[in-house]
């Protein structure tokens, strides 16, 4: 065990800038402690076996997610693994090599050449180069919602077009009514960069966060709607401030029906906390970051700079030194980054 936990620092610790680090306050633990993407106890052995070139616990990983129907930790499981490849594929290359006719291992490449495809400056064509791997991963298995929450991302990046974007989203959520990640891939596609407006996003996060079940992720959308509005350097008075508030309180219902510490909803508190700094609400940000605990998560912090632990931990000593204070932005709206996968 101490090994393993030695080997998850050493691979998933991000580089930072070293500055002092001032006692962190009560509920909040040390710098040091602190990581970014930190995998959970099921997800870290499969990467550190993944790093010494074997697939098989990542293989067993999947497959189980799969047979137990786990949609949203195949989701975050896929992506992170495929995140993993991008720069240490080779295991993911013996995988398939092996096991060509995986469903798992076919999974995460089509993950992995979808995240690609949209970093290279010709997205449009090389997402519809990957069509027919896109569609094959889909149409594998008739009950998983996340090959179609991949189908969704390469529709909006390959301009499919709206009837395309709605008939992949039939089929996602028939199998998933509320299933997080094919979500947040429609609510990305009515954001106003793409195909919609920043009122358009709400009312969808608002609506499906109405319909979602009790502890489902989906309850925070409206927050990750409001987000983006923030990021968007749209003048304040672009949606109704309270509207904005009330996506934040939503989303502090959410976290407060999961454990402090729990790595699970680190990513919905971590962009909770964005957003309550932006609206000045300190103190409700300095309980987001005792109950974040030691899960930094990249997103939302590299929308705004490039060592998103950094400013996690600035932000942190922010909110800790002066809780109640007014002024209280951390990022600057108009000069944002790409944020999430395939922004």
């Amino acid at each position: 065990m101490v090994r393993t936990m030695s080997s998850l620092r050493a691979l998933f610790r991000a580089p930072r800038r070293v500055r002092p680090a001032p006692p962190p306050g009560p509920g909040l633990p040390p710098d040091g402690e602190v990581l970014l993407d930190a995998p959970d106890a099921r997800l870290g052995p499969a990467l550190v076996a993944a790093a010494l070139g074997d697939p098989g616990p990542a293989a067993k990983l999947l497959a189980t997610t799969r047979e137990a129907g786990e949609w949203e930790n195949r989701d975050r499981y896929t992506a992170r693994l495929a995140t993993f490849a991008q720069s240490r594929g080779e295991w993911l290359a013996h995988w398939l090599a092996v096991s060509p006719g995986d469903p798992d291992a076919r999974l995460v490449e089509a993950e992995l050449a979808v995240r690609r495809a949209w970093q290279s400056p010709a997205r449009a064509e090389r997402l519809h180069e990957l069509a027919p791997l896109v569609d094959a991963v889909a149409t594998a298995d008739p009950a998983d919602p996340v090959p179609w929450r991949l189908a969704l991302d390469h529709a909006r990046g390959a301009h499919s077009g709206d009837l395309v974007f709605e008939r992949v989203w039939e089929q996602a959520v028939r199998r998933s009514p509320h299933h997080y990640g094919c979500h947040v891939a429609a609510l990305k596609y009515l954001s106003a960069p793409w195909h919609g407006s920043h009122g358009a996003c709400f009312d969808f996060a608002e609506q499906a966060a109405d319909d979602a079940p009790p502890g489902s992720l989906v309850r925070a959308l409206p927050v990750r709607a409001a987000l983006a509005l923030l990021l968007s350097g749209r003048p304040a008075g672009a949606l109704p401030q309270a509207r904005i508030d009330a996506a934040a309180d939503r989303a502090i219902a959410l976290s407060a029906a999961y454990p402090a510490g729990d790595p699970w909803p680190a990513e919905v508190r971590n962009l909770l906390v964005y957003v309550l700094v932006e609206r000045g609400r300190r103190a409700e940000a300095l309980e987001q970051f005792r109950r974040i605990g030691p899960y930094a998560t990249s997103f939302p912090w590299s929308s705004v700079t490039d060592d998103p632990l950094a400013r996690f931990l600035e932000a942190r000593d922010g909110v800790r030194r002066f809780a109640g204070a007014a002024d209280g932005r951390f990022g600057r709206a108009g000069h944002s980054r790409a944020h999430g996968h395939y922004a």
